[in-house]
């Protein structure tokens, strides 16, 4: 029997073959969550660097949200790292959501991108 994270892992795995097999040179928006906060990064696959990355630790977001750990928190780094993301260069990537379910706090950075002009 496979614990829960291996079954995480595997799932994580899982979807990045996917995108990594249809981005055809994107750069990836990884998405991560933990209890108390969320994190983005963009990551180029092909020079394997990070380009852009925010989080709820983030002292522009820590400082305009009440809790870190919420969906309002995600939508503010989901603005955020459009916003690096145009600074950067990049208009189109492929949503790395790992092994997280694409609901809550990854379904709201998500759609903050997306709003924010973030195309993927």
């Amino acid at each position: 029997m496979m614990t829960s994270r291996e079954l995480f892992k595997r799932r994580a795995q899982r979807t990045r073959f996917q995108l990594k097999k249809k981005a055809s040179g994107k750069v990836r928006l990884s998405v991560h969550r933990s209890a108390n906060h969320v994190y983005a990064q963009l990551i180029d696959d092909k020079a394997g660097t990070t380009l852009a990355s925010a989080s709820t630790l983030d002292k522009d977001v820590s400082g305009s949200v009440k809790a870190t750990g919420n969906a309002d928190a995600a939508a503010v780094v989901g603005k955020l790292i459009a916003e690096r993301a145009k600074a950067a260069g990049v208009d189109t990537v492929v949503f790395d959501r790992g092994g997280f379910q694409y609901h809550g706090r990854v379904k709201a950075l998500g759609d903050a991108a997306r709003e924010a002009g973030l195309n993927f």
